[in-house]
């Protein structure tokens, strides 16, 4: 069983938001709350939210199909960040100019599957 959550129009930039998630792809949902909530960077916070929505979505799909649910059995399966819409900004610059900034948006996704492993023994 697995089950996806994301955050569209994020207002992070893509690339920051791609360091945080680099840190949690592969590990145990507990474990990437738990790197998520103590990293340092601001991204993190909406990755954490992400995490939380797509453990939250595997608790009611559980729940909807009867079947047990252990939430130290989840493992973030997959998640990227796509880039999205880019707001268009000007400042003024010197001799009259414009100067563009760029105001970067993400698309957070997250899939948490259960360990299809032994109860996680062996490896990662």
């Amino acid at each position: 069983m697995e089950a996806k959550a994301s955050a569209r129009h994020v207002r992070v930039s893509p690339m920051k938001a791609r360091r945080v998630v680099d840190l949690i792809r592969g590990k145990q949902a507990t474990e990437a709350l738990t790197v998520l909530q103590f990293a340092p960077q601001a991204a993190s916070e909406p990755v954490r939210k992400v995490v939380e929505s797509a453990i939250a979505n595997a608790r009611v799909k559980a729940d909807r199909e009867s079947a047990a649910f252990d939430e130290r059995n989840l493992v973030i399966a997959s998640a990227f960040v796509d880039e999205g819409p880019t707001m268009k900004r000007f400042r003024p610059r010197a001799q009259g100019r414009a100067g563009r900034i760029n105001k970067r948006t993400s698309h957070i996704t997250v899939v948490v599957a259960e360990n299809s492993k032994n109860n996680g023994k062996g490896g990662r």
